[in-house]
């Protein structure tokens, strides 16, 4: 069996159902420019944090919080993290890995102690840690460079660059197991997978009338419809 994208790892994280349409569909995933601009951003931290004189640069970026707030975020991130100097200045970026299981671009690869990857992501973050879908991407990306590599690599990192926020990922026994259940879950998939519990998940998804997943709006959960 060929290897999986690390997207189709992490559609299948937030919904496998969403993955089945997506290959039924063949839909074109490439990401809108605005995903661009706004990953571009990660490529700019030194800058953000720079003294200017005259007008702010992130005036005139995709942020999604205050200028102030953006630099506060990266701000602590500096201060926290180890790695801060390499994901300013990375080894390589969109570096194509090709693991045993599964294969993928990694935004930034990190040279560390040993060689780490970055992702990095345009929403928003949870007020703690990362998304599940996020958290199943960066353990694919970590295994893969082991693999490719032929040594241990036992943390990724995941970067919302829009909010300037960055967070470490370890590669601990409760990830590696939701990494595993993900690679079990998209290797099973021969049909319509059963649909989600968390409806809410539905709400964005472009296959929801085809899925067949009633929502309701909060009037009518209100009992005001």
């Amino acid at each position: 069996m060929s290897a999986h994208a690390f997207s189709d790892l992490g559609t299948v994280a937030y919904c496998p159902r969403q993955l089945y349409y997506h290959r039924q569909h063949d839909t074109d995933r490439e990401p809108p420019p605005r995903v661009e601009a706004r990953r571009e951003l990660a490529f700019r931290y030194p800058e953000f944090l720079r003294s200017f004189d005259d007008s702010d640069p992130l005036s005139d970026c995709p942020i999604a919080v205050t200028p102030t707030q953006y630099r506060t975020n990266l701000s602590c991130a500096s201060e926290r993290l180890d790695a801060w100097g390499a994901l300013c200045r990375p080894a390589e970026r969109e570096v194509l890995l090709e693991g045993k299981e599964c294969r993928g671009i990694v935004h930034k690869l990190l040279d560390l102690d040993s060689p780490t990857p970055s992702l990095v992501f345009t929403g928003a973050p949870p007020d703690r840690g990362v998304w599940q879908p996020h958290s199943v991407r960066a353990v694919a990306a970590a295994k893969a460079l082991a693999w490719e590599r032929e040594r241990p690599v036992e943390r990724a990192f995941v970067e919302y660059a829009a909010h300037g926020v960055i967070r470490e990922v370890r590669l601990s026994s409760r990830r590696k197991a939701m990494y595993r259940e993900t690679i079990d879950a998209i290797e099973a998939i021969d049909g319509p997978p059963a649909r989600v519990d968390n409806e809410a998940k539905c709400e964005s998804c472009e296959f929801r009338a085809e899925c067949g997943t009633k929502t309701r709006s909060l009037r009518s959960l209100l009992g005001l419809g």
